[in-house]
């Protein structure tokens, strides 16, 4: 005999022996039970489920021999013979290769007639929803009031396709997808009675390649058997279905996880080595990051069907919630755009990379790894220039802003103007070059202390120093005041001696736009800062001024803020703050109820740590969102700022220098190109 297929083998052949459907056989055997039978039934579901099967034991349960009951015998002729497939009174049509009106008007022409040897005539009609519209409308009539001796019994893995007609004739069921778990638990059982060694892993890799399907999975264990030599191993499996070892995926999630990008490309070295599906890797990452977020949820959900239940709950641990999340965020889109990377592999290594360069790193549990370099160090790569230590993140302020200009970055060589065909040269008259090295260079000025929070922009600002410019055309800078001079006679021929056409008219106020540096008298150097300058972060609007000035214990707040080992979120809801009652360790702050959407429990708790830290003594800290009366260290920052802004805007426009060049040149003194002294100076720092 010849060898038979432990799908065809193992099909079930009574209600008993089905694997799952729990749902659509109890209502089949109570219906059985109750001799409440419908004439026609509806089995919808993914393919290798059970719909035929089930078909076949209801026309074994309606035709034995013993009677109409939900347990067949089995033994009887009519049994046998529709387990061989050769039961004259069951009609299997396949409705994928008879589609024309012509064969279902056929078919229910045979109708009419009773059946030859069951109770019942039953016709079990496949993939159904390949009929012909035709075929639906020829159908309906006898679908609906068929004779009693006719039972009707539609499967179909599409019920969209077919009609609400077809659909409200029939008693409908749909199958459900078979679980991995399921599918391994039957795999044992079946496995176990065909003498088979097997391991439970590669089970595993079984039940998911199936996909939901039962008889996919039978499939595939027979073509696995064969594979093994007659046994069922893991690594046998795993070769056959060109799938994943899960170890490697972990291997990169702890590359991810240590922040080292090294790792992260020999661990991708070592899978180009395998020439796997780098979206099957991707994907693969992402279950393990979807288990991983289960476990952090609800650890004891996570089951340990895969044999890694345990590198779940370690991950679980050690991954920030965060972390997880934007992983996964990045590894959706990353399969999302693999197909448009030139190389696969490249495509891959971009996502890691990304994952690796962008990972959050502002939470207080976040693991804050420090990224080790990749390929040859600078230290190793150039002996006889030894690199000196990183320096730290953010530097120490300095006690004074060096009035030095500092020399230009080496690497970088930006050309000049190209209208600039010649060096200019320093105006003759010695006393105006005198008067314009005063007001180009401004003096030292006291150092102003400003709230913490208060830093302006970073110091590659290209206005952080004073810049040393190359000959020529002398430019008024508004950065200070300039000395007390004599008002020196004008001498027009100084300023022709710089090269300066007749053409060379001042702009016209429409020329002028925000955000542009004035073109008149561009330097060489400061084309070059806006080369290597880095974009400043656009300013936070500045806060509404407080109705009242800060006295009490609203003065006292604005003594304590800038001590506070605060910043970020946490210093800006206390810069908006102002005390309200301080009734021994008991506080009451108002914050602003602009402020309202950063405010949480999470930067009250770090706002009361910071107070208990800096008091030595432990408060209890409450804030309430209420429109502060008195002025809060926000709008007392402002408000400096304001003044110190009104003050240098004064003191542009009284310079004796910018009138004569309003008077004589037509000038225009653009206001918001001015800044105060103290900004540049903490610039400087």
């Amino acid at each position: 005999m010849s060898y038979q297929v432990l799908a065809r083998k193992w099909r079930p052949r009574s209600f008993r022996e089905m694997v799952g459907q729990t749902h659509v056989l109890k209502a089949l055997i109570n219906a059985l039970d109750n001799q409440r039978l419908h004439h026609a039934y509806l089995f919808t579901g993914t393919r290798g489920v059970g719909k035929t099967t089930i078909a076949r034991i209801i026309a074994k349960c309606l035709n034995c021999e013993t009677g109409i009951t939900s347990t067949p015998c089995g033994t009887c002729s009519v049994c046998r013979e529709i387990d061989e497939g050769r039961f004259v009174d069951l009609i299997e049509i396949d409705a994928a290769s008879r589609t024309k009106v012509e064969d279902t008007r056929e078919l229910l022409d045979n109708v009419q007639y009773a059946p030859s040897r069951g109770r019942f005539k039953v016709y079990l009609i496949d993939e159904v929803h390949m009929l012909s519209t035709h075929s639906f409308n020829a159908l309906l009539k006898t679908l609906e009031e068929p004779p009693p001796y006719v039972k009707f019994i539609l499967a179909t893995t599409d019920p969209q396709k077919l009609p609400a007609t077809i659909l409200s004739r029939c008693l409908q069921f749909s199958l459900k997808n078979m679980s991995p778990e399921r599918v391994v638990e039957h795999l044992s059982h079946v496995l176990a009675a065909e003498n088979v060694p097997f391991e439970a892993d590669a089970l595993w890799l079984l039940g998911r390649a199936a996909d939901g399907s039962m008889r996919d999975a039978m499939s595939l264990t027979d073509q696995a058997i064969a594979f093994g030599e007659g046994k069922v191993l893991a690594a046998d499996v795993r070769a056959m279905l060109g799938s994943l070892d899960q170890g490697q995926v972990y291997g990169v999630l702890q590359a991810l996880l240590e922040g080292d990008a090294r790792a992260l490309l020999e661990a991708v070295r070592n899978l180009a080595e395998q020439g796997p599906d780098w979206a099957g890797v991707l994907a693969e990452m992402l279950n393990v990051l979807h288990r991983v977020a289960i476990a952090q949820a609800l650890p004891e959900a996570v089951d340990n069907g895969q044999g890694d239940r345990d590198r779940v709950l370690a991950l679980a641990q050690a991954l920030p919630a965060e972390d997880v999340q934007f992983y996964y965020q990045m590894g959706l889109i990353g399969r999302r755009d693999l197909p448009l990377a030139p190389d696969p592999r490249g495509g891959f290594e971009m996502v890691l990379l990304r994952m690796l360069a962008f990972r959050p790193a502002d939470t207080d549990d976040a693991p804050k790894p420090v990224l080790k370099p990749v390929g040859i160090s600078q230290a190793t790569a150039d002996p006889a220039n030894p690199v000196a230590a990183p320096a730290p993140a953010v530097p120490p302020p300095a006690a004074e802003p060096a009035p030095a200009a500092p020399a230009a970055p080496a690497p970088l060589v930006v050309p000049p103007p190209a209208t600039v065909d010649h060096e200019p040269e320093l105006p003759a008259d010695a006393e105006l070059r005198a008067e314009v090295e005063a007001i180009s260079v401004p003096e030292p000025v006291a150092e102003v202390v400003d709230l913490p929070w208060e830093d302006p922009a970073p110091a590659s600002a290209p206005v952080a120093e004073p810049v040393a410019e190359p000959a020529s055309a002398p430019r008024p800078t508004p950065t200070a005041a300039p000395a007390v001079h004599d008002e020196p006679p004008f001498d027009p021929s100084a300023y022709a001696a710089v090269g300066m056409d007749r053409d060379d008219e001042p702009p016209l106020d429409e020329d002028y736009y925000g955000g542009e540096s004035d073109p008149v008298g561009f330097s060489y150097l400061d084309e070059l800062a806006e080369h290597v300058q880095e974009e400043a972060p656009a300013p936070a609007p500045a806060p509404l001024p407080a109705a009242k000035p800060a006295t009490g214990l609203a003065l006292q707040w604005l003594e304590l803020f800038p001590q506070l080992p605060v910043s970020g979120m946490t210093g800006n809801i206390a810069a908006n703050c102002t005390l309200i009652a301080a009734d021994g360790d008991d506080w009451l702050l108002h914050l602003d109820p602009g402020q309202g959407a950063l405010f949480n429990t999470t930067q009250q708790r770090r706002l009361n740590e910071a107070l208990n830290q800096h008091l030595g003594r432990t408060l209890n800290l409450r804030i309430e969102l209420v429109l502060p009366e008195q002025e809060t260290p926000a709008q007392a920052a402002a408000r400096k700022r304001a003044e110190r802004q009104q003050g240098a805007v004064a003191s542009i426009e009284q310079d004796p220098l910018i009138q004569q060049m309003i008077k004589l040149f037509g000038a225009k003194v653009r206001q918001d190109t001015i800044e105060p002294v103290e900004a540049l100076a903490n610039q400087g720092q």
